[in-house]
This record gives structure tokens, C-alpha cells and sequence, in this order.
């Protein structure tokens, strides 16, 4: 492993912007107003902060790493090379279960919008289970069809998400009341973390933004805080919509939802009934999940075929497909009130383990054991990558705990 030298003007900040924002905000964001609501919007906007530098320090200490490297090398490649085989192994094992838990989080959403397009638009009435396999099927076709065609189809659901999103802010800003928003109940705070943590989530696309930013490491790091910045501003602006129009208590509230497994955009909808805003928050929704799905579908298509050694050709492999969608389809349909379970379970011990734990670790050993020469070190020392280890152990102990039923702090009740 050698430095990389400053790279060459190739792309922009505002497209590495849009990068890194683009892979933050997805299906995520239906779930942040619901479990961050329950303890009000101030204690929430203190735990967006806290998610939003924990995802963003450790966001640039893979930068760091990346410039170890001659060349852009995915993720696995780092860990394989600071921290070994063992280390390319536990990283492997946590990707495939960080893509199969937000697989059966995005199957578990979309069936519920599914049936309401079935039942609202077409008038048939299905099960909740057919219109799983509907989505899969369809949208599976897509992603066996190769990047090409994908690409074309999210840029078209890229745009028509923005104009929803900004209508309903438009829309939504009538129906806010501030009193709503001035509920506070602090017990509830570090409750919504997990999810938090996911959604600030673009490390897997660092390399391919230190290939289009050419190895510029200014406009890189200015990339990653303005495309993480942009999306706290998105976040923002959802929760004071969410929050200043639900109330925590009551018939369709926000704890209500939560136990129900409800997001923020059927919430609404259950709300408001079938005026505008519960049409387009109706839109929203199925945009979020369907570019998610199909991007972390295709991404984990590539990675079972990266990992299996497969040849690639013009369109997927149909059984690596099949091994991509198939298992989030079961669990979705079995245990069809997951969504925020695997959400939290991808966030708090995935996410956390992977984009918090592994940099800190990679970091340490690069620059305090082998003492890898580098044109760039995240500020803070020691000290920080102390700091960053205990609140990312700090979050999956919590998560931990909470899976196997010992709550360490509140849980909220109806």
C-alpha cells in the first residue's frame, strides 16, 4: 500500500453532492419521523446531529484509507488489506446481512402500498403476501435486466421523488401545528439511533467518489459534508411536516404507527384521509422504497457475484438475482410487521459495526501499527478515533440488548 497522489479535475463537487446524498435518502426516511417522534422534535434534532458527525467522521476516515491506495478499491478490499483475511470475512458476512436486512425492511413497507394501489386504483382486493411477490417480480425483471436499464429508470424516479417531496412540503406546511412540535420526552432519545445511523449511510460509495472527484482530497471531503449536510437539511424539513402535523398520542398517532409498523407517509395518509398531501406522501413513499430496493438490490446482485466469482455479462445472472431477492421475500412474507425491526437491526449492528467500528480499526492500525505515509489524516488523533469506537460500541450493545429483549433504556408504549 503506497500514498495516491492528488488526483487530476475530473467531475464536481455538486455531483459528488448529489452522490452522496442520493445514497442516503431512500425508504429510511419514512421510518426516521415515527421512531424519532416518540421523544418530540427537539430531543430528535439532537440525535440527528449526533448520527449525522458519528456517519460523517467515519465517512472521512475511509477517505484516509482510500489514500493508502494507488488505485480506488471497494470497501472489502480495505479491510482485507489492513485487517486481513478475518477481518475480509466479517466484513463480507455483515454486508450480506446488512442488504438482506434492509431487503426485508424495503419488501415488508412496499407491501402496504402495493395494496393500496391495487385496492384504490384497480379496486381488486389482495393479500398482503401477493403483492410481495408482485413487487418482486416486476421490479426483479428490472434489475436482471443489468445497471443500463436500471440507471435510465431511477433517473426518472430520482426526479419525480424531488417533485413529490417539495409538493408535499409546499402542501404539508398548511396542515403543521407548532404545538405539535413542542412535545419533548427526552427517555425516548437514543430509541431512534439505529435508524438514524442507516440513514446518513453512503460509505460503500466513497470509492466510486475518489474515482470521480479524481483522488482530489479537498473536493472530496467537501463532497462528503456538503452531500451529508444536504441530507440532514432533507431530514429536517421531513420531521417538522411528520411531526408538526401527527400527535404522539391518539387514534393514527405517531405511537400508534409505531406499533403497528406503520411509516410516516401511511401515517399521514391515515391522517389527512385522501386529500393531496396523503396522495403525494402516498407517492413519496413508493418512490423512497422503490429506488432503495433497486439499488440495493443491484448493488447486492453485484456483490454476490464479486464474492462468487462470476463471470459478468450484459444482463444479470438470473440465479444470483434469485439468491438476491428470494430471501428478503420469505422473511417479508412470513414475518410481514418487520419493517422497523430490520431496519434497526441493519442500522444499529450492521451500519454500525461496518461504517464505525472497521474505519476506526483500519485507521488505528494503518497509521499507529504500519505507519502507512499519508496526504491526508482526519483531525483528532487518538482521541477521536477513541471517542468514535466507544459511541459506535455505545450503539450495538444498545441494539443488542434491545434484540434479545433487555432494554436498557425506555421503550415506548402505547
Amino acid at each position: 500500500m503506497t500514498s495516491v497522489s492528488e488526483g487530476t479535475k475530473t467531475g464536481s463537487i455538486f455531483g459528488g453532492t448529489l452522490l452522496i446524498s442520493g445514497s442516503c435518502i431512500g425508504a429510511g426516511m419514512l421510518g426516521l419521523p415515527i421512531l424519532t417522534g416518540v421523544a418530540g422534535f427537539l430531543p430528535a434534532m439532537v440525535m440527528f446531529f449526533a448520527a449525522w458527525l458519528f456517519m460523517t467522521l467515519t465517512g472521512l476516515l475511509l477517505v484516509e484509507v482510500s489514500t493508502w491506495f494507488n488505485t480506488p478499491v471497494n470497501f472489502l478490499s480495505m479491510v482485507d488489506k489492513t485487517l486481513g483475511r478475518a477481518g475480509r470475512i466479517c466484513g463480507w458476512i455483515l454486508y450480506l446481512f446488512l442488504f438482506y436486512a434492509l431487503g426485508v425492511a424495503y419488501l415488508s413497507s412496499s407491501s402496504n402500498h402495493t395494496s393500496y394501489f391495487f385496492s384504490h386504483v384497480l379496486m381488486l382486493n389482495i393479500p398482503t403476501w401477493f403483492s410481495s411477490v408482485f413487487f418482486v417480480v416486476i421490479f426483479g425483471w428490472l434489475i436482471y435486466l443489468g445497471t443500463r436499464p436500471v440507471d435510465l429508470f431511477n433517473r426518472g424516479l430520482m426526479f419525480a421523488k424531488i417533485v413529490v417531496f417539495a409538493s408535499l412540503l409546499i402542501l404539508g406546511a398548511n396542515f403543521v401545528k407548532s404545538k405539535n412540535l413542542l412535545y419533548t420526552d427526552f427517555k425516548y432519545s437514543l430509541f431512534s439511533l439505529p435508524i438514524l445511523i442507516i440513514s446518513f449511510g453512503f460509505h460503500n460509495m466513497i470509492p466510486s467518489l475518489y474515482s470521480y472527484l479524481g483522488g482530489d482530497i479537498k473536493r472530496i471531503k467537501t463532497s462528503i459534508i456538503a452531500g451529508s449536510l444536504f441530507t440532514l437539511l432533507v431530514y429536517v424539513l421531513w420531521e417538522i411536516i411528520v411531526l408538526g402535523i401527527l400527535t404522539v398520542k391518539g387514534s393514527n398517532g405517531i405511537l400508534e404507527s409505531y406499533h403497528n409498523d406503520i411509516g410516516a407517509a401511511q401515517a399521514l395518509r391515515n391522517t389527512l384521509g385522501s386529500n393531496a398531501l396523503g396522495v403525494f406522501a402516498q407517492l413519496l413513499a413508493f418512490f423512497a422504497i422503490l429506488t432503495s430496493f433497486i439499488a440495493q438490490s443491484l448493488s447486492l446482485v453485484h456483490f454476490l457475484g464479486d464474492g462468487l466469482k462470476v463471470k459478468k455479462k450484459k444482463r444479470e445472472n438470473i440465479w444470483l438475482c434469485l439468491l438476491a431477492l428470494l430471501p428478503p421475500l420469505v422473511f417479508s412474507i412470513i414475518f410481514p410487521q418487520l419493517f422497523f425491526a430490520a431496519i434497526n437491526f441493519a442500522g444499529g449492528v450492521c451500519a454500525v459495526i461496518l461504517f464505525g467500528i472497521l474505519p476506526v480499526l483500519m485507521v488505528w492500525i494503518g497509521r499507529y501499527r504500519h505507519k502507512i505515509p499519508s496526504n491526508y489524516k482526519i483531525i483528532g488523533g487518538q482521541p477521536l478515533l477513541v471517542c468514535i469506537m466507544l459511541f459506535a460500541l455505545f450503539v450495538v450493545v444498545y441494539q443488542v440488548t434491545n434484540m434479545f429483549g433487555f432494554n436498557l433504556f425506555s421503550i415506548p408504549k402505547i
